[in-house]
C-alpha cells in the first residue's frame, strides 16, 4: 500500500529538523537544507508513517509514481538523504533499513498543524515550567528588551542586581517572550529552594527528568543537552554560585544550542558570562515643583501607586500626593520589593502617616548609605519597620513559617505554626493577614493556593532569637509532618516523569531535606529522622536521587534502636541502601546484605507487599552478577509470594522473572511459556510501576522471549518482537528501560545477520546510557561496537577492545554481557591466529557457565571449542567431532534448534572435509526442514548453501 502523504498544513519536528509540507520546506534549527526532489519525497513518505516499515514496493511506487526505476535509484536517494540529515553522526539516528522487508523512520516525531504552532510546541515539551508572568509587569519594557536581545546574540546572561530589585520578574517576562522561539522548550530552576550547592545539577536533571544515577550528575547532564535547544533559567544563584557557575560554563561550552539565564546577587565570573546590571527602578528627583503627571511617568512611583491601590488603598493622586508618594520611593531607593511592603501600608495607615512612620523608623538605618552597599539597607530597613507593626501572634507565625523552604500550603502552615500556645482556629486568620502586609507570597497552582516568604523576608525572620525549646518544638513539627506527607503521597513520586510533575513536590522535597539535617544534627531527633528516611527512600529511587538516598539510609540505620531495629523502618532503610549502592558503587557484599536484610524483615512481619517489591531487586541483583542459579531461587519464591497476593501485576512480574531466569539457564519451553505469560497479564492501573527496579519488567520481558524465539528456530518472529519491545519502550518514555531494551536487542540483530539494524540500536543505546548516566553501560556500548567492527572483519581491534570492556564489567560485577563478549573474543581470537588462547579462555568460560547456571550459551561454547581444535596446527578432528555431537545433543535437549542448525553445519562440513558428502547431507538436512519461515536470515542462508554444495 502507498503510504499517504502529509497534510498540506502540517509540520513536522525530529531533532534539530523540521518539514514544513505545504512549503516543502526542510529546515535545521531555522536553517534550510539543501535536499533533492526525490531525496525530499522519500523523507515525506517515512514521515507519514513513522515508526512503520515502509517496504521499498511502497516508496518507489509514491516516489516514482509514473517511471518503472530499479531499486538502485532509491538507495542512492536515501545515501544523500541520510547524509543531509546527518543520520549516524554522533549518535543521531533518524532511518533505520530492515533487512528484506524497507526502511523505517525511527526517532521521535512531534506533529502540529502549523496554524498554532507555538500552541503545540508547549504541549509537547514535558519539561517546560515556566511561572506566570505578571499581569502588568511596571518600568521593565526597556530592560526586558534589551536582556533578550544580549541572550540571543550571546546565549548566556546573568541579571545583577540587590535582592528585591526585581531580577525575577525580568527574567520570567524576558523568558515569555523567547518562548516562541525555542518552541516551548524553557526550563526555569528555581535554586532558592536549595540548601546544598553539590545537589544543583541533580535539581536540574530532576527537572529534565532524566536518570542520573551517578554521584556526579553533571556528565549525564552535558550529555542530554548536547543537541538540545533550550533555554535555562538558573534563579537565585548567590547561595549555590560555587555549584552552578561550572555548571552553567559546562553548559555553555558544550552545548551550543542551550542559551543560559541566570539571576544572581553577585557574578557568576565563568566563561562566556556576559553581565546585565538591573538598577533600581528611578524615582522622581527632589523637585518642589513635582506634579502628579511628571510622577506618573517614573516607574517607582508606578509601581508604588499601583500596589497601593491593590491593597485597597483609596488616593486621589494630586500634586500633594504625587510628592509624598515620590519621596517613599527615593528612600526606599527604587528597591521594587521594599515599595510593595511599603504601598501595602498604605491601605491601613494613609499615605502620609506611612511616610511619617517610615521616617520615624528609618531615618536612623539610612545614614551613611552612601558609603554601604545601599540597596541592602534599604531593604533591611523596610523589613524591620514592617516586622514592627505585625501583632505579637503574627511575629510568632511569621518566625515559624521560616522554617519552610519554598512554597507551602495551608495544611503545612497549620501543621507547624499550631502549637499548645497558638490554636489552629486562628492560623487561618493570620496567614491572611501577613498576606494582606506582604510578608508571605502567594502563589495558585490550580484551585490549590500556596504560600511563601519571600528569601530576603525569611533570613530576616530565621534570625529572632527563640527559646531551644520551642525552636526544638518546632523542628519536630517540621520534620513529623513531612513524614506524614511522605508516607501519604510518596507512591505518587513512581508515577512523576517530567520538571513539570515534579514541580510542585520539589519545594516539599527540600523541606525534608532540612528536617533530615535537623533529626540527625547535634540537638535533633534521631527517631523522627529513622521515620522520616525511611519514608524518603522511595521519593529518593523514583527521583534517581541516588547519593542522598545512600547516604541518609546509612545515617538512619546506624541510628537505630531497640525500638525501630527490624521494623518496617529497617526493611525500608536496607532496600534504599541496597539499590543506591547497586547504582552508584557498582555490585558488592553491602547491597547483597542489605537486600537479604531486608527481604528478611519483610519476612518476619509477614508482609506479602513488601516481599515482593524486594524480590524483584534481588533477582535484578544475582541476574546482573550473572548468578542464574540464585536468580531463578529468588524468581520461584515471588511466584510462591505472588500467588498469595493475588494481584495481577505481582503475577505478572514473577512470571517475567521465572521467564527471564529459566531463558538464560537453557529451559527454553520453560521461559517461552513464563515470558508470554508476563506479557498477556494487563498490570492494573494502580499498580505501583516497575521503575523502582531501575526498569519497566513488563516491558523488559520482550526481548528474552525474542531471544527465546530465534534459539527455538523462528528468526522472523524473532524480529518482529524486537522491533515491537522496542516501540513499546519508545512510548513508555523511561529512559533506562529503553536503554536496557536497545542493548539487548542487538543481540537478535546479531544473530540474524542483520548488521546495519544493530549498528542503529548500538548508537541509540549509546546515546542514551551517556545521556542517563548508566554506569557500566558506557562499557557496554564500547563492547557491542567491538562485536560489531567484528563481525564486518576488523578482529584485531575487535579483540583488543572486548578485553578492555571485559575487565570493566568484571570490576563492576556487571557480568550480564559477560558470556557473549567472551564468545565474541574467543572468535576474535580465532580470526587472529591464536587459537591456543581462545582455547584456554573458552574452557574457562564453560567452566563458569556450569558454576553459574548460563546453560544457554553452552552449545555454543561446545561448537566454537570444536572449531578453535580444528584451526589448531596439530589438529584432531575425532575431538572436534565429539565437541560437535555434544554441541548438537545439548541443543536438541534445550530445544535450541539455532544451536543445532550450527552445529550441523559445522559437523556436516568435517564430514564433507572427509569426503563423506551424503552422510554430510543426511546430518544437515532434516535440521534445516525443521525452520518453516527467516529463511533469509545468515544462518539459513549459509546452510542452504552448505547444501547446494553436498548436492
Amino acid at each position: 500500500m502507498v503510504a499517504p502523504s502529509l497534510q498540506t498544513d502540517e509540520v513536522m519536528s525530529f531533532g534539530p529538523f523540521q518539514l514544513v509540507a505545504r512549503e516543502r520546506l526542510l529546515t535545521r534549527e531555522g536553517v534550510p537544507v539543501e535536499l533533492g526532489t526525490r531525496s525530499l519525497d522519500i523523507l515525506i513518505a517515512l514521515l507519514s508513517r513513522p515508526n512503520e516499515v515502509v517496504s521499498k514496493k511502497d516508496l518507489l511506487a509514491q516516489v516514482w509514481p509514473d517511471v518503472t526505476v530499479e531499486e538502485t535509484a532509491l538507495r542512492v536517494h536515501m545515501v544523500r538523504l541520510r547524509k543531509a540529515l546527518g543520520d549516524g553522526v554522533g549518535g543521531a539516528r533518524y532511518i533505520a533499513t530492515l533487512a528484506g522487508r524497507g526502511y523505517c523512520f525511527v526517532a521521535k516525531v512531534s506533529q502540529s498543524s502549523g496554524q498554532s504552532e507555538t500552541a503545540s510546541d508547549m504541549d509537547g515539551f514535558a519539561h517546560a515550567n515556566l511561572p506566570s508572568r505578571l499581569s502588568r509587569m511596571v518600568g521593565r519594557a526597556d530592560e526586558v528588551g534589551a536582556v533578550s536581545a544580549q541572550l540571543t546574540a550571546n546565549r548566556f546572561v546573568t541579571i545583577l542586581g540587590a535582592g528585591g530589585v526585581g531580577k525575577t520578574t525580568v527574567a520570567v517576562a524576558v523568558c515569555h517572550g523567547l518562548i516562541e522561539r525555542f518552541s516551548g522548550a524553557v526550563v526555569f530552576v528555581d535554586l532558592g529552594a536549595l540548601s546544598d550547592p553539590k545537589l544543583t545539577a541533580m535539581t536540574l536533571a530532576s527537572m529534565l527528568g532524566l536518570s542520573v544515577p551517578a554521584d556526579d550528575a553533571t556528565p549525564g547532564l552535558i550529555a542530554y543537552l548536547r543537541d538540545k535547544r533550550i533555554l535555562l533559567i538558573f534563579d537565585t544563584c548567590e547561595h549555590v554560585i560555587d555549584a552552578v557557575a561550572p555548571l552553567a560554563s559546562r553548559i555553555f561550552a558544550a552545548a551550543p544550542n542551550v542559551h543560559i539565564l541566570a539571576t544572581s546577587r553577585e557574578a557568576l565570573r565563568v566563561e562566556g558570562e556576559h553581565i546585565y546590571r538591573l538598577d533600581p527602578l528611578a524615582s522622581p528627583p527632589d523637585d518642589l515643583k513635582l506634579t502628579a503627571a511628571v510622577a506618573r511617568t517614573f516607574p517607582a512611583t508606578q509601581l508604588f501607586m499601583e500596589r497601593a491601590g491593590a491593597s485597597g488603598a483609596r488616593l486621589e493622586f494630586g500634586d500633594a500626593e504625587a510628592a509624598i508618594a515620590a519621596s517613599i520611593c527615593r528612600k526606599l531607593d527604587g528597591v521594587a520589593l521594599a515599595i510593595e511592603l511599603v504601598a501595602g501600608r498604605v491601605e491601613a495607615y494613609g499615605l502620609q502617616q506611612t511616610a511619617v512612620l517610615l521616617d520615624q523608623s528609618l531615618t536612623r538605618l539610612w545614614q551613611g548609605q552612601r558609603t554601604a552597599p545601599p540597596r541592602q539597607k534599604t531593604l533591611q530597613a523596610t523589613l524591620d519597620w514592617s516586622y514592627s507593626l505585625l501583632s505579637e501572634l503574627e511575629r510568632v507565625a511569621l518566625r515559624r513559617l521560616a522554617v519552610f523552604i519554598g512554597h507551602f500550603t495551608i495544611e503545612e502552615a497549620l501543621a507547624v505554626v499550631t502549637s499548645t500556645d497558638v490554636d489552629q482556629a486562628v492560623v487561618f486568620g493570620v496567614i491572611d493577614s501577613l498576606v494582606g502586609k506582604s510578608m508571605v507570597a502567594t502563589h495558585p497552582v490550580g484551585a490549590m493556593m500556596r504560600y511563601r516568604l519571600l528569601d530576603t523576608t525569611r533570613a530576616y525572620a530565621l534570625e529572632i532569637r527563640i527559646s531551644d525549646l520551642e525552636l526544638k518544638d518546632l523542628a519536630a513539627r517540621h520534620a513529623n509532618f513531612y513524614r506524614r506527607w511522605l508516607e501519604q503521597v510518596g507512591t505518587e513520586w513512581l508515577t512523576l516523569s517530567s520538571g513539570a510533575q515534579r514541580m510542585l513536590h520539589l519545594s516539599s522535597l527540600g523541606n525534608v531535606r532540612a528536617a533530615l539535617e535537623w533529626c540527625f544534627g547535634v540537638d535533633g531527633n534521631a527517631e523522627i529522622g529513622v521515620r522520616l528516611a525511611a519514608a524518603a527512600v522511595q521519593v529518593f529511587l523514583a527521583m534517581s536521587l541516588l547519593p542522598e538516598c545512600h547516604r541518609w539510609c546509612e545515617r538512619a540505620i546506624f541510628a537505630l534502636d531497640d525500638t525501630t531495629r527490624g521494623g518496617i523502618e529497617e526493611m525500608r532503610l536496607q532496600f534504599g541502601l541496597a539499590m543506591s549502592v547497586i547504582f552508584t558503587r557498582a555490585h558488592n557484599e553491602v547491597a547483597q546484605t542489605a537486600f537479604e536484610r531486608s527481604f528478611s524483615i519483610a519476612e518476619q512481619l509477614g508482609d506479602t507487599r513488601n516481599q515482593m517489591l524486594l524480590l524483584g531487586p534481588l533477582c535484578l541483583y544475582h541476574f546482573r552478577t550473572g548468578n542464574f542459579k540464585t536468580t531463578l531461587h529468588y524468581a520461584q519464591r515471588s511466584a510462591v509470594v505472588a500467588r498469595r497476593t493475588d494481584d495481577p501485576s505481582d503475577i505478572g512480574l514473577a512470571h517475567c522473572l521465572s521467564g527471564v531466569s529459566l531463558h538464560y539457564m537453557g529451559d527454553l519451553a520453560g521461559a517461552r511459556v513464563e515470558l508470554e505469560a508476563a506479557l498477556k497479564t494487563a498490570p492494573s492501573s494502580e499498580r505501583i510501576p516497575t521503575v523502582y527496579l531501575g526498569f519497566d519488567c513488563y516491558n523488559w520481558a520482550g526481548i528474552p522471549l525474542a531471544r527465546n524465539l530465534w534459539l527455538q528456530g523462528y528468526p522472523a518472529k524473532a524480529v518482529e518482537r524486537t522491533i515491537q519491545t522496542v516501540r513499546d519502550a519508545e512510548r513508555m518514555d523511561h529512559p533506562v528501560t529503553l536503554t536496557i531494551v536497545l542493548h539487548m536487542a542487538t543481540s537478535v540483530f546479531f544473530w540474524v545477520g542483520d548488521l546495519d539494524n544493530a549498528e542503529t540500536h548500538i548508537g541509540r543505546f549509546i546515546s542514551r546510557a551517556e545521556t542517563h548516566s548508566l554506569g557500566p553501560f558506557h562499557a557496554v556500548g564500547r563492547g557491542l561496537k567491538a562485536v560489531l567492527a567484528l563481525r564486518r572483519g576488523d578482529a584485531e581491534n575487535a579483540v583488543e577492545v572486548l578485553k578492555e570492556c571485559l575487565e570493566i564489567l568484571n570490576t563492576a560485577r556487571y557480568e550480564l554481557l559477560t558470556t557473549p563478549f567472551e564468545i565474541s573474543l574467543v572468535e576474535g581470537l580465532a580470526a587472529t591466529g591464536r587459537s591456543a588462547e581462545g582455547i584456554a579462555l573458552i574452557d574457562e568460560v564453560i567452566q563458569r557457565v556450569d558454576v553459574t547456571g548460563e546453560g544457554v550459551y553452552l552449545p555454543e561454547l561446545l561448537r566454537l571449542k570444536a572449531g578453535l581444535l580444528l584451526s589448531m596446527p596439530q589438529s584432531s578432528s575425532g575431538a572436534a567431532e565429539r565437541y560437535l555431537v555434544r554441541s548438537l545433543e545439548l541443543s536438541r535437549q534445550q530445544g535450541a534448534r539455532a544451536w543445532e542448525l550450527r552445529a550441523a553445519m559445522d559437523l556436516a562440513a568435517l564430514k564433507l572435509a572427509d569426503g563423506n558428502s551424503e552422510s554430510a547431507r543426511g546430518l544437515l538436512q532434516p535440521v534445516y526442514d525443521q525452520f518453516v519461515e527467516g529463511l533469509d536470515t545468515a544462518d539459513l542462508r549459509a546452510a542452504e548453501h552448505l547444501l547446494a554444495s553436498l548436492s
